[in-house]
């Protein structure tokens, strides 16, 4: 059974192996011996879910309601430590949701306030001010080298790959200065720009460019 439908039926060889683990388990004469339901859960302290001694259609449910009351990633064979990333992650996309929910126009009553358009014209210009100027000097600091071996000949291809990154940020923050004068139209890109300037995003140009980073923008 386990190798044909769980329910639906089995379309590949992952489904196939998750259902006969499940049914392994699962399927044994202890399930009518108030066995532990949670695989691994004699290693956690306060989380079980026994099966109950065979009783009635009722009382099999009354023992849902009253003993499953909450999700645990241990029901699932994982660590507790699992739940943390998984409320962390809906933690951040439900805030970002609501951030992007916010009215975008600022009404004329709201003194002080500012629109997206002023947040992101805001870190432009800081952004500006501490990396406008900034650059590697790949031959001197190549030419000053003593010795070129393999740690040199990265050290070098870091500080090209940061030229390159440091060169579009100005560039695009450059031109999205110049739309906010209305000295250029407002592109697709310039508007993503914009968009992730005031969400406190890295922008998706830059990341292709950037190393990967979990870290929000301004910190």
């Amino acid at each position: 059974f386990g190798e044909i439908m769980y329910g639906g039926h089995i379309v590949n060889d992952f489904d196939r192996l998750l259902c006969n683990t499940y049914l392994d388990f699962y399927m044994k004469d202890e399930l009518l011996d108030e066995t532990e339901m949670y695989p691994h859960a004699e290693d956690e302290k306060g989380v079980s879910f026994t099966c109950p001694a065979p009783t009635s259609y009722e009382k099999y449910l009354e023992h849902i309601d009253t003993t499953l009351t909450s999700d645990t990633p241990v029901a699932f064979g994982l660590h507790p430590n699992a739940e943390i990333d998984f409320r962390t992650t809906q933690s951040e996309v439900m805030f970002r949701t609501l951030v992007e929910l916010q009215p975008r126009q600022v009404g004329a009553s709201e003194e002080g306030a500012m629109s997206p358009q002023d947040i992101a014209a805001a870190k432009l210009d800081d952004i500006m001010d501490r990396f406008g100027e900034k650059k590697f000097d790949v031959e001197d600091v190549s030419s000053a080298l003593d010795d070129k071996g393999p740690y040199q000949n990265v050290f070098i291809q870091e500080m090209e790959v940061m030229n390159r990154l440091l060169s579009e940020i100005i560039r695009s923050l450059k031109e999205l200065a110049l739309g906010f004068k209305g000295e250029l139209t407002m592109s697709d890109s310039m508007d993503a720009l914009m968009n992730a300037l005031f969400m406190d995003e890295v922008p998706a140009a830059w990341s292709k460019l950037a190393w990967p980073s979990r870290k929000a923008f301004f910190v």
